[in-house]
């Protein structure tokens, strides 16, 4: 059974200045996924636009870079340029559900090009000098779309093929399909890493015990709403209220010290206390009164009253 395990991107949220404070706090991840950047075809991307994934923003950081494009020109300069900071590993989006993305053409929105996409793999693996990985969904309308992206994915020294067994229409909702998965997972010629899910360590041992070669498992919203869900799965102690108020005034003061702004760090806490409430399904009161937070110290007021997590919740 896999012990690896990865944060994956939200984006957004999981900045680097998220990465920081939760590396420090809870850890247990085996590596982050920084949120992907979308260079545009004239490669015009500065250190500001690579700022979320300079080694100096991410020290100590286990960082896995994500790329969004459909353009193998493009994917090609954004590659050499994180060379330069020292990253052998580009991952490449092919999940991303948004309108604005897939209307591009881009993350989910390739699936409906497989030719398209075929030569876009011919060109960058046979000029690419880095390590390349892939996270997919498995099609676009229909889960049956898998096993025609499988036939491309194979043909390819894809080092590692992410899979979320839904199509973009789905997005986050609705059940998964893990038939697909399985096939994709019994037919891929590359390594093969979970993602979907997983929302507490019960669900993370169910998969990697009925998949047992998977070579990691990678977990997004439920770790935004169990920061802990890596330490507790590597056996260590189950999510406390009291941590997520810690984490809550730490991630306030990184973010009023990088932002310089109460209004962008009100946004950012509610963006993820957003997440975290779904441990208290019944405080329906207090998620209202983040919601019409205006100051963070309203949210402070609000998060005080949480009571403990039950522990029919952690499990």
């Amino acid at each position: 059974m896999t012990n690896r395990v990865s944060f994956a991107p939200l984006e957004g949220i999981t900045t680097h200045i998220y990465r920081n404070a939760h590396r420090e706090m809870f850890g247990g991840c085996d590596e982050y996924y920084a949120p992907f950047v979308s260079p545009s075809d004239n490669e015009k991307i500065g250190r500001k636009g690579l700022c979320d994934i300079l080694p100096e923003n991410n020290p100590n950081i286990p960082l896995r870079v994500q790329v969004l494009t459909n353009n193998s020109v493009s994917f090609l300069k954004f590659a050499d340029k994180i060379k330069e900071y020292g990253y052998s590993e580009i991952n490449l989006n092919l999940g991303c559900p948004s309108g604005t993305v897939t209307g591009k053409g881009r993350g989910a929105g390739f699936l409906r090009d497989t030719e398209r996409l075929d030569r876009f793999f011919s060109d960058v693996f046979e000029n690419a000098n880095i390590k390349i990985t892939v996270k997919t969904r498995i099609g676009f309308l229909s889960e049956g779309e898998m096993e025609n992206l499988m036939k491309i994915y194979n043909k390819y020294p894809v080092a590692e093929l992410i899979i979320h067994p839904r199509t973009r229409e789905e997005f986050y909702k609705g059940t998964l399909h893990m038939d697909a998965f399985k096939k994709a997972y019994e037919t891929s010629k590359s390594p093969v890493a979970y993602n979907g899910n997983i929302f507490k360590r019960e669900d993370f041992e169910r998969i990697t015990k009925e998949y047992l070669n998977l070579s990691s498992v990678m977990i997004g919203r439920g770790a935004i709403q169990n920061p802990a869900i890596f330490r507790e799965i590597k056996g260590g102690k189950r999510l406390s209220t009291q941590e997520l108020l810690l984490f809550s005034k730490k991630l306030e003061k990184c973010y009023e010290e990088k932002l310089d702004s109460n209004v962008f760090t009100l946004h950012k806490l509610k963006e993820v206390w957003l997440y975290m409430m779904e441990n208290f399904p019944e405080e329906t009161k207090i998620l209202k009164a983040i919601k019409k937070a205006t100051h963070t110290k309203d949210i402070i007021s609000a998060t005080e009253m949480l009571p403990e997590i039950s522990d029919s919740k952690k499990v």
